[in-house]
């Protein structure tokens, strides 16, 4: 009797985390097709870019607007319906989707379409991996984030400098940064559905979702400076 219990308990658990799972890739996949419209938009609107070239500054109205949205994202995910939490989700898939615009004038569009199906396969493997591997991965985790801050301090720093060969090295970095951040980030939402007694919570699934999309998205740019044609 108690080992049927078990049995049903386990598969119960199994289910509700592929269903969140899956909630978190379907929001994640329909963030980024956002981004991608919405860049693609971006990029052929006359009125948006000659807005963009004639103010300078709205480049970085946008970068702030992305590091607001997910501060406020993370930071106040359970105090937000979950309505709410997806519909920022989206809005900072549109607003990604208009900072990531100027790509389309630095890189051919056959590059472009390239990298991302080298960015989808790494990083479909990885989430793969941190899905089903029985390591535990949170000490990789937490060297991970401590190497992004790293990063972020040295690309800070490489806007004033402009070496081209700090340039390739923060590069390289990030694409390994971010290709165990998409094993750890997996691993660590598929933990936060077992053990959440509201796993079901859409909010959960936006966070996740975000996670990834990140994820994604880092190591798509990073990958961009290996595999990208510049237009020049």
């Amino acid at each position: 009797m108690f080992g049927n219990q078990t049995f049903v308990s386990e598969q119960t658990l199994t289910q509700t985390v592929s269903s969140v799972m899956k909630r978190v890739y379907v929001r994640m996949t329909l963030a980024l097709l956002v981004t991608a419209v919405t860049s693609l938009w971006a990029a052929s609107s006359e009125m948006f870019l000659s807005f963009i070239f004639q103010n300078s500054w709205s480049m970085w109205v946008l970068l702030i607007a992305e590091v607001g949205l997910v501060i406020a994202i993370s930071g106040a995910i359970n105090r937000l319906s979950s309505t709410a939490a997806t519909a920022l989700f989206f809005l900072f898939a549109v607003i990604n989707g208009l900072a990531l615009s100027p790509i389309y004038f630095a890189y051919t569009m056959g590059s472009i379409a390239k990298t991302f199906f080298i960015t989808a396969g790494t990083f479909g493997a990885m989430s793969i991996y941190g899905y089903f591997t029985s390591n535990d991965l949170s000490k990789l985790g937490s060297i991970l984030y401590m190497a992004l801050f790293g990063l972020i301090i040295c690309s800070v720093v490489n806007i004033f400098t402009k070496s081209d060969t700090m340039g390739w090295i923060i590069s390289f970095v990030g694409v390994l940064i971010f290709i165990g951040l998409t094993a750890w980030d997996t691993q660590k939402i598929k933990q936060m559905a077992a053990m959440s007694p509201n796993a079901s919570d859409g909010r959960l699934a936006t966070i996740g979702a975000l996670s990834l999309y990140l994820d994604f998205v880092n190591l798509f740019l990073y990958l961009l400076r290996f595999f990208g044609g510049s237009r020049d």
